[in-house]
């Protein structure tokens, strides 16, 4: 494998650095990128470099994080219902938050599968809106596990995650006043 050619690791490296930064997952010291920043960008190749095919691949994962990135998950409201904002009406808020949330895609080409993760989300809105006979739990929840996708479309892990631990939370709402 060493003798193979492929794209410079270092140039590379310091791309995707750049991108994760600009995704707000790396250092801010770094100068931020654009969509079209990474469709413009050419690698010198060396031997012993990373296979172009799979770096490819990965920047084309990253061009669609860069242009979803204003798309960000959305945030369930923590706050208690008050005033004339019934309980249930707050949890059926809730509900439709979960059924309208988008995740960005996963990162490097790998995430959750996107298939799990969505029938996990039916049964928390049939559990927010008490139309099952099967409610989830505020564990289930938390432990909730997915298959990992790689080089298939998939949800960025991080984003579906934390998503969770706020379900979590709502529901412990749920839980706590029944």
């Amino acid at each position: 494998m060493g003798m193979r050619s492929g794209y410079d690791p270092v140039e590379v490296d310091a791309l995707i650095g750049r991108i994760e930064a600009t995704l707000g997952r790396g250092p801010r010291e770094v100068e931020l990128v654009t969509a079209d920043d990474v469709r413009r960008a050419t690698f010198r190749t060396r031997r012993g470099g990373y296979q172009e095919t799979a770096v490819d691949f990965a920047l084309e994962a990253f061009v669609v994080a860069l242009e979803t990135m204003a798309k960000s998950p959305v945030r369930l409201a923590m706050a208690e219902p008050t005033g004339d904002l019934l309980r249930e009406e707050w949890f059926e808020t809730q509900a439709a938050k979960v059924e309208r949330v988008a995740f960005r895609p996963g990162r490097m080409a790998t995430g959750y599968n996107e298939d799990e993760v969505d029938a996990f989300l039916d049964r928390i809105v049939a559990t927010l809106r008490g139309t099952t006979d099967y409610p989830l739990t505020v564990g289930e929840v938390r432990e909730a596990k997915f298959s990992t996708v790689l080089f298939r479309p998939g949800y960025l892990i991080a984003d579906v995650d934390a998503f969770l631990e706020g379900i979590a939370e709502v529901l412990e709402q749920r839980v706590a006043r029944a």
